[in-house]
C-alpha cells in the first residue's frame, strides 16, 4: 500500500469533463484548497483513468474496496476520515478523487508540481496497486452543454468558463428565439452576415452561428457572450462570477 502525505487539493465538484479540473497554475486565491493528511495512491490503465477523469459513473467495486477509509483530510488540528478518496495515475496523468461517500468520482483535483513528482517517484520505487476497467470505455458524447475538448483547447480557465457560458446561452436561444432573433445574433457576431442569411432556413442560420463561434476564443466571442447574457438573471450571475465587469 502506497500512501501520499500532506497533499494539497483544490476540489472541482460534479465535473464530468477533465478540462474543468484546473491544473495547479490555474488555481486562484479564492479557491478553497484543502490538505489530505494521507491518501492512497493507485495506478490505473489508461482507459480507467480516462473513465474516472471524464465521467461521473460508478467506479469499479474492487477499487472502492481497496481505498475504503484509507484517506484522511486534515482540518484545523483534526483528521477526518474519508470513505473513498485516492490519487490515481496512469503513469502520465494524475488526479485526486473523492466520492463524498458515493460510488462516483464527484470531486476531482489536480496536484501541485511537487506532489506530482512524488507520485512519479513512487511509481519508480514502490509497488503501486494496479486497476483496469472491466467494461469497454464508454464513448463520450459532447453537445452544447458539454463541449468537446477540441472546442476549448489552448484557452485559459476564464476563457473556458466564458465559452461554456456562451454555449449555455446558445442552447437556450435555440429553443426560445424567433428566426429573426437568430439572424440578429448572427449579425452581432458578423455584421456582414445578414445578406447571406436573410433567405436561409432556420437550421442553416443556426449552423452558421455555431460554426462561427465554435473555434477558439476572441474579443468577438467575449462581446457576443456579454451581449447575449443581458436580461437573463441566471446567466448574468454566472458572468459576474467569472468576470468582475458587470453586464450593463
Amino acid at each position: 500500500m502506497v500512501m501520499m502525505r500532506d497533499v494539497w487539493v483544490n476540489w472541482f465538484e460534479g465535473e464530468e469533463n477533465g478540462y474543468n479540473v484546473c491544473e495547479f497554475h490555474e488555481w486562484r486565491s479564492e479557491d478553497r484548497v484543502e490538505v489530505l493528511d494521507q491518501v492512497k495512491l493507485i495506478r490505473a490503465s489508461k482507459d480507467l483513468f480516462t473513465y474516472i477523469e471524464n465521467q461521473l459513473l460508478d467506479l469499479p467495486q474492487n477499487l472502492l474496496d481497496a481505498v475504503h477509509q484509507k484517506s484522511y483530510l486534515r482540518k484545523n488540528m483534526s483528521r477526518i476520515q474519508l470513505d473513498y478518496c485516492f490519487i490515481v495515475t496512469d503513469g502520465t496523468r494524475i488526479l485526486a478523487v473523492d466520492t463524498m461517500g458515493y460510488k462516483t468520482p464527484i470531486r476531482k483535483s489536480r496536484l501541485t508540481p511537487r506532489q506530482e513528482q512524488l507520485v512519479y517517484d513512487a511509481l519508480n520505487d514502490q509497488e503501486v496497486q494496479y486497476y483496469e476497467l472491466s467494461v469497454p470505455l464508454p464513448e463520450k458524447e459532447y453537445h452544447l452543454l458539454s463541449l468537446s475538448p477540441n472546442d476549448l483547447q489552448g484557452l485559459t480557465r476564464s476563457e473556458r468558463q466564458l465559452k461554456q457560458l456562451l454555449f449555455m446561452v446558445l442552447d437556450q436561444l435555440y429553443t426560445t428565439a424567433s428566426d429573426a432573433e437568430l439572424i440578429y445574433w448572427c449579425t452581432e457576431w458578423d455584421p456582414n452576415a445578414y445578406e447571406q442569411l436573410k433567405n436561409k432556413e432556420r437550421e442553416e442560420v443556426w449552423a452558421y452561428l455555431l460554426d462561427g463561434v465554435g473555434a477558439g476564443w476572441s474579443n468577438e466571442h467575449y462581446q457576443l457572450c456579454k451581449g447575449m447574457v443581458k436580461g437573463h438573471t441566471f446567466f448574468e450571475k454566472l458572468w459576474e462570477l467569472e468576470h468582475p465587469e458587470r453586464v450593463k
